[in-house]
Formats: structure tokens, sequence, C-alpha cells
């Protein structure tokens, strides 16, 4: 199955590590650190048109991991994830 993020942007529900609020992670240290090493490593990619509200870890077969902000509410990820929205 899979699981759309936003834009164009699909991704391998098996892929992903975790799908989290960027409001909520921001105020912590690790997370704010988190994310500015994934930004200084090149592996953000934002799939959205608006201001981003959650962003989605995943595995990737290039890098260690991939980091999408995504424009939907990690509540609306969560239903598309459970639904099974896009099947294989």
């Amino acid at each position: 199955m899979y699981l759309h993020l936003g834009k164009d942007e699909i991704v391998p529900e098996h892929s992903v590590i975790g799908i989290f609020d960027l409001d909520q992670v921001s105020y912590g240290k690790r997370g704010r650190e988190y994310l500015s090493r994934a930004e200084e490593e090149g592996v953000v990619l934002d799939v959205g048109e608006d201001i981003p509200k959650s962003f989605v870890v995943c595995d990737h077969p290039y890098h260690r991991q991939i980091v999408y902000l995504s424009q939907l509410s990690t509540a609306t990820l969560q239903k598309r994830a459970e639904s099974g929205a896009l099947e294989e």
C-alpha cells in the first residue's frame, strides 16, 4: 500500500518510519536539531503548496532517511494510512 503525502508525492507505507506534528516537534530541542541536521544533509523535501503542518520520516534507498514536509495534518495522514487509500 502507498501513502499520499501531498502534491504528487506518494511513498510505500512500509518505508514510513513516523508521522510527526511539525509544531509539537519544533518546540523541543531534539526535534529542532533533527530537522536542522536533515536539512543540512539535503534530505528534506517540501511536498506541499502551503505552510507545512507535519513531516513524515521514511527509509530511503540512497540515504539513511528522508524527511517529507507536508501541508496535511498528522490526523489526515494517519487516516489515509489506516484506510489504505491507495493500494498496490
